[in-house]
């Protein structure tokens, strides 16, 4: 009977141990990687998606691991390896725009059981693994905002867009800012200067003070840091139009409004996914009535008809019954680009392969 006891007693104990391992294994945080191509305090593009991921630290049963300054390069293989095999990553954000191909499209299919959501990439059924996938918001919808604000705010006319590279995202933004702008006043004209990169400081001086020398009095730009722009600027006694985190704090007297990402809202739905072991999401966006993005709060110096014009739009936007691209639109060459009788959803995937600047954009693809 003693034996038969402790047999049962060992079973018992055996039992509870897996148990024990199994509510172990049940409470162990996920792991998520960030993976950002400047400084996570650039005023821009890092820190939006940064203090996304501090949101995200707070959620129950999540651990965040973060990797800053990492290139466009191999570099970013070797960091996303090392946030699987040393940290235990089974989500991995890596954030910058040339992530994706080759880099996330490398390492993802030596590690199956890792998911993997890209910034801005195109994600494709026919071609990309199951496990990759992308996530980006419709921040066209707060560039057209902010050119509606320049539209009212500008006295001569001329705005100014210091851009990095003339990528479908970069093209559907300075798109935007133009169309709003022209909204208020058909005649006025946004003139646009590449850089060639997305952190390019003495380059973005130089295109400001450049577009400043010819007259440009209200500035908006997308590059991953815009404090240059909006410094100098601002030292020129010009204004500016933010993007992608607030910059007022820079400058808050020539600050007019700006187009900020709300990146956690796409962050939770993809964690949240994988938390539960649904399948992941492959092709995430929203806008703004989603709560992908949002404006900046209306500087001291804007006026009252542009806030309200402003939020007129906005209203529209939230309501889903305002199209930005909508035709009869030509390009800057003339050509139309959307007929008369077509109106482009912010869902359509046309829009993501933008490669034209619209009427009244003074440069070139």
């Amino acid at each position: 009977m003693a034996s038969w006891n402790r047999r049962v007693w060992m079973t018992g104990m055996a039992g509870a141990g897996l148990a024990f391992s199994g509510l172990v294994r049940a409470q162990k945080p996920i792991v998520v990687g960030f993976i950002y191509v400047g400084a996570k305090d650039d005023f821009g593009y890092n820190q939006a998606h940064a203090e996304a991921a501090t949101q995200v630290k707070a959620m129950p049963g999540v651990k965040v691991v973060e990797e800053e300054n990492v290139p466009e390069t191999v570099a970013v293989q070797k960091s996303m390896q090392g946030m699987i095999s040393q940290d235990g990553a089974a989500v991995l954000f890596p954030t910058s725009f040339g992530y994706f191909d080759p880099h996330v499209l490398a390492v993802a299919p030596k590690n199956a059981n890792v998911r993997f959501a890209h910034c801005g990439g195109l994600w494709n059924e026919a071609k990309h693994p199951r496990s990759v996938g992308s996530f980006f918001g419709y921040i066209d919808e707060c560039q057209y905002l902010n050119g509606v604000v320049a539209g009212h705010m500008s006295k001569s006319g001329k705005l100014g867009f210091v851009a990095a590279k003339p990528i479908p995202q970069v093209l559907r933004n300075i798109n935007a800012f133009t169309l709003g702008a022209r909204s208020v006043n058909p005649a006025f004209t946004t003139t646009v200067i590449f850089t060639g990169d997305w952190s390019m400081p003495v380059k973005e001086a130089e295109a400001t003070n450049s577009l400043a020398d010819q007259g440009v009095d209200v500035f908006t730009m997308h590059v991953d840091g815009p404090k240059v722009v909006v410094e100098t600027a601002a030292r020129r006694g010009k204004m500016v139009c933010g993007y992608h985190a607030s910059q007022a704090k820079l400058a808050p007297a020539a600050y007019l409004t700006g187009a900020e990402w709300n990146w956690v809202t796409a962050y939770r739905q993809i964690i949240e996914a994988a938390k539960s072991g649904k399948p992941h999401p492959n092709f995430v966006r929203g806008g703004l009535k989603d709560g992908f993005v949002k404006a900046s709060p209306y500087g001291a110096t804007v006026s009252e008809a542009a806030r309200r014009n402003a939020d007129a739009v906005k209203a529209r936007m939230l309501a889903g019954s305002f199209d930005i691209f909508a035709g009869e639109l030509k390009d800057n060459t003339g050509k139309v680009v959307i007929a008369k009788s077509r109106s482009l959803k912010q869902t359509d995937l046309e829009l993501e392969g933008m490669n034209y600047l619209v009427e009244g954009v003074v440069g070139k693809v």
